[in-house]
């Protein structure tokens, strides 16, 4: 299975009566002031997690040194002399949120269809059929430089925009709790602003790790009593039912959330296809997924007809949660925030609507 399925980028929402872990208006109260459950392997029914601000807004425009030449994760060696045009794309919409993080959102000039959030949704769109580059949208807005991975295509429509002598830095496509601050860093070495990048990068892992230690006093402490989860990607439509497992990013955030991951206990590399005997067995208390994955297959009842999921704990309890597409595993600048939301709903959920 390829890994642009880890960081596939769409939106969805929560229906009526969904648990959430605070007041969906109005200030969120700190995760050390939450009442936790007494036993949050017991709570039942789905919820969906939720940023109380989903934009992205940085510092004022860094300092810059330019021209500057970088070494790409491709290991091709490019000078960038000018950043007033910037386009940053990729499938989870990371790098487009980590440049307007860095305070050069101003400079952003057009977007993929997962940088939705409201400071960059007018932008012009540069993907079509969901995360292929149209090349002719990105030549019409005379970029001075892109900023990209491999999780979008095709790769032909990146050699054209370097033929016609456009700057193209390909950056690291795995995301993962471990690697924000590293991907923060390139992006800014890239954008001739390394001060901005450690500043950026420095304040985002203390946020990270912040949140590790509020979620650790949350849950419970007895190891025998964590939370069981797995991370499922569906796409119903297509019939796609995916595991992921260790190296996918889902079994940082799981570690982060102080469960266990039950599919890298269980040896799963990666992502597979869900072996529902396999997926019974793990015993999973919580199903993770992206809102559209759980909206592409009917809701919490269409998750519990892909096989395996009905004779987990998880599917007997209806205990699925989910989050936004573009926010669940794109371990940029919201990753704290993410955290906070899937703790919430985790271990301190309060039932509205």
């Amino acid at each position: 299975m390829s890994a642009l399925l880890l960081t596939a980028a769409l939106a969805g929402c929560a229906g009526p009566g969904a648990a959430t872990g605070d007041s969906a208006s109005g200030p969120r109260r700190p995760l050390a002031e939450l009442a936790p459950l007494a036993d949050p392997r017991a709570q039942t029914g789905p919820g969906t997690a939720s940023l109380p601000d989903a934009d992205i807004t940085g510092a004022p425009a860094p300092a810059q040194h330019l021209p500057v030449t970088v070494t790409d994760h491709q290991g091709t060696r490019v000078t960038i002399g000018d950043t007033s045009r910037i386009l940053a794309l990729d499938r989870p919409g990371t790098l487009a949120a980590t440049v307007f993080s860095l305070g050069l959102g101003d400079r952003v000039v057009g977007r993929d269809v997962s940088t939705g959030f409201p400071s960059a949704r007018k932008l012009p769109l540069v993907t079509r059929n969901g995360h292929q580059l149209n090349a002719e949208a990105v030549l019409a807005l005379h970029p001075s430089v892109v900023l990209t991975d491999t999780t979008l295509g095709p790769w032909d429509v990146l050699l054209q925009l370097r033929d016609a002598g456009i700057p193209v830095v390909v950056l690291d496509a795995k995301r993962t709790m471990g690697n924000v601050g590293a991907l923060v860093h390139d992006v800014a070495a890239a954008l001739g602003a390394p001060e901005a990048g450690d500043r950026l990068a420095t304040r985002l892992d203390s946020e990270i790790t912040a949140k590790k230690a509020e979620i650790a006093r949350l849950a419970p402490t007895d190891p025998a009593r964590r939370l069981r989860i797995a991370f499922l990607y569906l796409r119903g439509q297509s019939g796609v039912y995916y595991l992921f497992g260790k190296g996918s990013g889902a079994d940082s955030l799981i570690d982060g959330l102080n469960g266990t991951d039950v599919a890298t206990e269980a040896g799963v590399e990666g992502m597979r296809p869900v072996n529902p005997e396999a997926l019974a067995k793990a015993k999973p208390d919580v199903i993770l997924m992206m809102t559209k994955g759980m909206e592409s297959v009917g809701g919490v009842d269409g998750a519990l007809r892909v096989p395996g999921v009905a004779q987990t704990p998880a599917g007997q309890h209806r205990r699925f949660v989910d989050m936004d597409d573009s926010q669940i595993l794109g371990f940029g600048p919201r990753t704290a925030g993410v955290l906070d939301a899937l703790a919430r709903v985790l271990y301190a959920p309060e039932v509205t609507g």
